[in-house]
């Protein structure tokens, strides 16, 4: 049954990393389609509050749905389904080294249930043409420019058509002229309709594709949304 809910809902949530808390009092909501950046300086709590959506760190207090599961109560069994209805991407690539892109695909598609061969290969090749990679599928990672891993990355996160994409720092690794086409295929994926949710550093991508931004500061997150603030900025990073 088609739903209208938010994809991600938070409310009253206290973020922790290491038995602190990072952030206090979290309120937002991430709707179908949306694109959403999240800032902040490294320690802020970024990336702590990105695992906590995805339940690789635990929500301690407060209330966190996020499609169709509830964090606070989530069962370890249910992990698995919960990422499945997520693409995850992270800064530093995390391809098995000694597998060709084809098989590194191809392995996340048997870890998440996929069965039928053939419908794995189209699968396989429509996501690769989606993120503009035609002819890589027998190439090894370390053949691949740092931009062309990353985009691999993005192409392996949209195998089981996910609701939302967390991108944590997906440019971190890559210089400004890649990371603007990095960004680029965000901005394609998220036209098709799949929201993202996107840690970020970068003050000129925002510049490039200005957006709704949730900001961590002193343990607290503020929601463009919500209370309109301008970015600092320092060598094109955002403080």
């Amino acid at each position: 049954m088609f739903s209208t809910d938010p994809v991600v809902q938070v409310k009253d949530a206290a973020i922790m990393q290491d038995f602190n808390t990072v952030l206090e009092s979290v309120n937002f909501n991430v709707e179908k389609g949306e694109f959403v950046y999240v800032v902040g300086r490294t320690g802020s709590g970024k990336s702590s509050l990105l695992k906590t959506l995805y339940a690789d760190l635990p929500l301690k207090a407060g209330d966190i749905r996020i499609a169709g599961f509830n964090i606070h109560n989530i069962r370890p069994a249910e992990v698995p389904l919960l990422r499945r209805k997520l693409g995850i991407i992270f800064q530093d690539f995390q391809l098995l080294p000694d597998r060709t892109i084809a098989d590194n695909l191809l392995f996340v598609m048997k870890a998440t249930g996929w069965k039928d061969s053939a419908k794995m290969r189209a699968r396989l090749q429509e996501v690769l043409m989606k993120v503009g990679l035609g002819a890589v599928e027998k190439k090894m990672p370390h053949q691949l420019s740092g931009g062309e891993q990353q985009r691999v990355v993005i192409a392996r996160a949209l195998i089981n058509e996910p609701v939302l994409l967390v991108a944590d720092e997906p440019t971190g690794n890559l210089d400004p002229e890649v990371s603007h086409e990095i960004l680029k295929v965000f901005q394609q994926i998220n036209k098709s309709g799949t929201a993202i949710l996107m840690a970020t550093h970068d003050y000129e991508l925002i510049i490039k594709q200005p957006g709704r931004i949730l900001k961590c500061e002193d343990g607290k997150l503020v929601d463009s949304a919500v209370e309109p603030f301008e970015l600092g900025k320092a060598s094109n990073r955002i403080y």
